[in-house]
């Protein structure tokens, strides 16, 4: 799974943007300031860095000279620092790209994955049983036959991705497709498109592998490959 590290002091920033990455099937860090991004960074690897220019002991600039120094990871500057010399700057110095906030969550993605590809970090392919999901293309397959599911469907399959072997309760869940359909979701619903799911993708809707129900905590997902 693709790991990103967001550099980023504002908090709320930091929550929004990273439901809106796990959504997209990344696996997401956050650091608040240099300090924190320069310990992460040297004890974990990431395939890619969103990187403000702001933080409270120091800049990104200074900050992404470091990581370009020793990694060939790539490093996205999102920041509200959007006049023309930060921007060359920032490419300069060996930024991937420079995104001006406020961002399009939709283009943000998009220009994330074609850094991911030009880098060669993109590993988009994940599986779980006999489902296969390219998070990069947006496709699902079963045993190799093309399954076709509602966004919404297609983006709660990704929570449940995104998070193997963790029990996401009801509320989670809730919350997260609250978000991805922009309109109120409640619990009867959940089930429902629990149940949708499960019909598209296990093999045995009585018995199933990929989708588990932990009783009286909410759900889980089956090993991945």
């Amino acid at each position: 799974m693709i790991k990103i590290l967001i550099i980023e002091d504002d908090v709320t920033i930091v929550k929004n943007l990273s439901e809106l990455l796990r959504q997209e099937g990344f696996d997401i860090s956050c650091a608040l300031t240099c300090k924190e991004a320069e310990s992460k960074l040297d004890a974990l690897q990431f395939d890619l860095v969103l990187l403000d220019i702001l933080l409270p002991d120091g800049n990104g600039f200074s900050l992404c000279k470091r990581i370009k120094s020793i990694t060939d990871t790539p490093v996205i500057f999102l920041t509200a620092s959007a006049d023309e010399f930060s921007v060359v700057t920032g490419l300069d110095i060996g930024a991937d790209d420079y995104i001006e906030k406020p961002y399009r969550p939709r283009e943000l993605v998009s220009r994330i994955k074609s850094v991911l590809r030009r880098s060669g970090k993109s590993q988009s392919i994940v599986n779980v049983g006999n489902i296969s999901v390219d998070m990069d293309k947006g496709t699902v397959t079963k045993n190799g036959k093309d399954v076709f599911l509602s966004a919404l469907e297609y983006k709660l399959l990704l929570i449940f991705l995104n998070n193997p072997g963790v029990i996401l309760t009801r509320n989670k869940l809730l919350s997260e497709i609250w978000d991805v359909a922009g309109d109120f979701v409640n619990d009867n619903t959940l089930t429902v498109y629990i149940k949708r799911l499960r019909d598209k993708v296990e093999d045995d809707v009585q018995n199933p592998k990929i989708i588990l129900t932990v009783r009286g905590l909410g759900y889980k997902t089956g090993e991945l490959k």
